[in-house]
């Protein structure tokens, strides 16, 4: 029992109360995300939508995401993390009941495109206020929490969405509305602006050129690169894995039950995965968890039942495991501070392209060249992205450092610079006795 309580001190201790905030606020909007989880199946037989125009829809919100994603980290940079994150989850909670209400093919995608670009704003911003708000040598562990948040929401969801969606589809769009609403209010009465000016910083923003540091930034453009292909795989558990699952017989409620193990296997494990991997190198931590994800994508080729559609979660997600506190790291440490928000607009965005881009592809393969194609394509993908972790590895940590040295010279620049208080008068002389 000591052990288990130093453990739990260990990794949840000494963490700002503003991290906290932010992690319930994830907790509570994960809870009720009931409308991605099932919006291929809603699409397919509530809407009597073809896969290729479920799949039209899926990229809809993708665009809607890219386009977020970029005004997010601007936004987050120039107007500030917490404004960014209020507004964008206003509109995230209208948006999500305009689509419930939406009929039509056209309505619907616009929605959906609509909904993308709101909820996805709020991600540069929440990732930019995390890495202001939590220490260097906390966030290992700060993001695995995070994740672990993130996750049992979704195991949560991903269960209750099953049966909900048999008393009515519109329910499930109501409560993720609701939920994503209590976010919004609790970033407004509780979380207070992160941003800092850094030495060298006008005061409307980020530094002239900004963007042209990105551009020019190869480093990180090749690690946003591996991520997109990493997002193109992992996608399709939401948009072709639950048309696949159907087409073997099986129902939304079996998909949400299967899907829910993704969570649950997080929840019980993600928060032993920074011990596990902490002082390794986290390239070659990252190239194992895509050959991982790859070969447990690639197996879903072989599943027509349920237990073995549940077995490849259970491979892929632990691949994910793997990947995700490596990769949250990594983003922090090769994003300036003066260009934070911008950085994390540029991950985000990566993910949001393949938003897009992965449930067309997905159908595209999938009706073109079978399942089988699909779900082996993954699993080449993963290959791919492991060698390219390998090679790219060095550089990436050179520039971590460079950026912390940075960073060190700033803080001391700062500090330097900073109005000194005035020296003390000298004190008058005190007479003391000669005994």
């Amino acid at each position: 029992m000591h052990a288990i309580r130093g453990w739990f001190r260990d990794t949840t201790g000494g963490l700002p109360t503003t991290f906290w905030y932010l992690w319930t606020g994830t907790l509570i909007n994960r809870l009720g995300s009931f409308v991605l989880v099932f919006l291929a199946i809603y699409l397919t037989q509530e809407r009597g939508f073809s896969a290729a125009q479920a799949g039209l829809v899926l990229g809809a919100w993708g665009v809607g995401g890219a386009v977020g994603t970029t005004a997010g980290g601007t936004l987050s940079d120039r107007w500030g993390r917490r404004p960014t994150l209020f507004t964008a989850h206003l509109g995230a909670a209208t948006m999500m009941l305009a689509l419930g209400f939406a009929r039509d093919l056209w309505t619907v995608a616009a929605g959906a495109l609509l909904l993308g670009l709101f909820a996805e704003a709020a991600r540069p911003a929440y990732g930019a206020m995390m890495i202001d708000v939590v220490p260097e040598r906390d966030r290992l562990r700060a993001f695995s929490l995070n994740y672990w948040a993130v996750n049992l929401g979704f195991a949560c969801a991903a269960v209750l969405a099953g049966f909900a969606a048999q008393a009515g589809y519109l329910l499930l769009f109501v409560v993720n509305a609701a939920t994503t609403l209590i976010t919004a209010l609790i970033i407004f009465v509780k979380v207070r602006e992160t941003r800092t000016v850094v030495v060298g910083m006008p005061r409307g923003g980020a530094p002239s050129g900004a963007l042209r540091t990105i551009l020019n930034d190869r480093v990180y453009l090749g690690f946003v690169a591996l991520n997109l292909l990493g997002a193109l795989v992992f996608l399709q558990h939401i948009s072709m894995l639950p048309i696949a699952m159907a087409d073997s017989g099986l129902s939304p409620a079996t998909y949400g039950s299967v899907i829910a193990l993704n969570g649950v296997m997080i929840v019980a494990g993600q928060l032993f995965v920074p011990r596990l991997i902490k002082g390794r190198s986290r390239s070659h931590v990252l190239a194992l968890a895509a050959v991982v994800t790859g070969v447990g994508f690639g197996l879903t080729a072989f599943a027509d039942v349920a237990w073995f559609y549940g077995l490849t979660v259970l491979i892929w997600t632990l691949g994910e495991m793997l990947h995700s506190p490596s990769n949250a790291t990594l983003i922090a440490e090769l994003s300036p501070a003066e260009l934070r928000g911008r950085y994390q607009g540029v991950f985000s965005l990566s993910w949001q392209l393949a938003g897009a881009a992965a449930p067309i592809l997905g159908g595209l393969v999938r009706e073109q060249a079978g399942n089988a194609t699909l779900w082996f394509g993954c699993a080449a993908i993963g290959l791919v992205m492991a060698v390219g972790h390998l090679l790219s590895g060095p550089a990436r940590e050179r520039r971590a450092v460079a950026l912390r040295t940075v960073g060190a010279a700033a803080v001391l620049t700062t500090q330097s610079t900073a109005p000194q208080p005035a020296a003390p008068k000298a004190a008058e002389p005190v007479a003391t006795s000669q005994g």
